[in-house]
């Protein structure tokens, strides 16, 4: 039996609009108590072990192979990304959405669905990329990496990591998350060193390595895992399910399609307009940088069920309060990182990476601030999900694409890895500035009585007017 704590956030019936007492009360609306804080921690741990088991793996295989390999590894990890995004578009987000919401009642019916459907996706997914690499082999066998030999055969077990660890959020169990997380990270760190030490590590041998490793992290939560059982099925129950799901998904869909030619597409510009070793210059550089990524990765995860809560209760004033609260939080530490970086970024990556990478370390502080730019557009993204408004989330990464082709290939073509670099600050600040636009009109549909975007149902937030 799964047992789920109760949610923290007060029913709309017993609570106030805004909570009074002291500043951090008036900011979030709510008490925030030491179970909530538990949570946010455990969500920071999660986040920590299973991205920094993928920055072991960048940083072994960055030491170890030539940059042309390790190029060629981070261009098959950002076609990983590709079907992540749309792993996430057609499974994992409506399945957040409407496991933790109206399907809460039936989640273990609705939980065995979306565990077949994910096992359905996977093998398709590896069926098509294993096609793939096999036709390029036949007619380019230069073309045909090892890399992406070894992402065909484990995308679907590194995707089904990504559905458990979303069920255990749904379930609000982040520490189960968290455990789950250490135990791949623990096995993948020594089959990491074990490997390196034999002189067997590749792309192919690295990607083997981590589909084993969520293998056994899995393996330590199989009792947790989705499993049949008698009574009516989900379907059973909701006949017209699958019409609800495409009605959610779809625009999630196109924003997941959209999404790889903001800053992924750069990687492909780096590979197909100059080179594979280049690839590796960019990617060594954004490593550095990532973990202030993946810390509001982990917070989002906490901050977007929070703002919906308020915004299905229509309390609007401490919605805007908590975006705002999100939003400066992000500036300050971002900023706070990119500063950091500037200063002490060079003798951070010659350490990490034993003086490979010295010559592509003077792009490192612009690209630091693409996270500082990036981060306002994902604060307004997540404030826009939460008014059920994923259509203006897609708008926003469209604009960020256009920029992408219209700039960022001339930008690579002249100024090489450079012009990348600047390429990618100047695609986040037009998705930060249209999505800011977009959560500004969404906010304020009228503008001195002139309607200027029409918001059905949205009655609480004509409070603000």
């Amino acid at each position: 039996m799964i047992v789920r704590p109760s949610l923290d956030e007060p029913r709309p019936s017993s609570q106030p609009a805004i909570a009074k007492g002291g500043r951090i009360e008036r900011w979030l609306g709510s008490r925030i108590s030491r179970h909530r804080l538990g949570q946010i921690g455990f969500s920071i741990t999660d986040q920590a072990l299973s991205s920094g088991g993928m920055f072991l793996v960048n940083v072994a295989l960055a030491r170890t192979q030539s940059k042309e390999e390790y190029g060629l590894f981070a261009l098959s990890y950002s076609a990983f990304t590709f079907l992540a995004g749309l792993h996430n578009a057609a499974i994992l987000e409506t399945y957040t959405i409407y496991g933790a919401g109206r399907y809460n009642r039936h989640f273990s019916q609705y939980e065995r669905l979306m565990w077949r459907s994910n096992v359905v996706l996977c093998l398709l997914f590896t069926s098509v990329v294993l096609l793939i690499w096999r036709i390029v082999a036949w007619i380019a066998p230069a073309l045909a990496s090892r890399s992406l030999l070894g992402m065909a055969l484990t995308c679907g077990l590194l995707l089904s990591a990504m559905f458990v660890r979303q069920t255990l959020y749904i379930r609000r169990r982040p520490d189960l998350a968290a455990r789950f997380s250490l135990v791949f990270f623990t096995v993948l760190a020594i089959l990491l060193f074990l490997f390196m030490r034999m002189g067997d590590l590749s792309g192919l041998t690295t990607f083997l390595i981590v589909g084993f490793s969520w293998v056994c992290a899995g393996l330590s939560l199989l009792r947790g895992l989705p499993g049949s059982s008698g009574g009516p099925s989900f379907t059973e129950l909701e006949p017209k399910y699958w019409r609800e799901h495409w009605k959610y998904c779809r625009w999630v869909l196109v924003t997941g399609l959209v999404f790889q030619f903001t800053t992924q597409a750069f990687y492909w510009l780096v590979g197909g307009i100059l080179s594979a070793a280049q690839v590796a210059n960019l990617r060594a550089m954004y490593l550095v940088v990532a973990p202030v990524d993946q810390l509001f990765i982990a917070m989002g995860t906490l901050v977007l069920p929070m703002m919906a809560f308020r915004y299905a209760a229509r309390h609007t004033g401490p919605l805007i309060s908590l975006w705002k609260t999100y939003g400066i939080a992000n500036v300050l530490i971002t900023g706070s990182f990119a500063a950091l970086v500037c200063v002490a970024g060079r003798p951070v990556i010659h350490a990490l990476y034993g003086g490979r990478f010295d010559d592509a370390s003077v792009l490192l502080p612009v690209l630091a601030f693409v996270s500082v730019v990036m981060g306002i557009g994902n604060t307004a993204n997540a404030a826009l999900k939460s008014i059920e408004k994923p259509n203006m989330v897609f708008w926003g990464y469209v604009a960020s694409g256009v920029a992408t082709f219209l700039a960022g290939i001339p930008l690579v073509v002249h100024f090489g890895l450079r012009g990348a670099v600047y390429g990618m600050l100047l695609s986040a600040g037009v998705y930060s500035a249209t999505l800011l636009i977009a959560l500004f009109l969404s906010i304020h549909p009228t503008i001195n009585g002139v309607r200027i975007l029409s918001i059905p149902g949205d009655r609480a937030l004509e409070a603000l007017e």
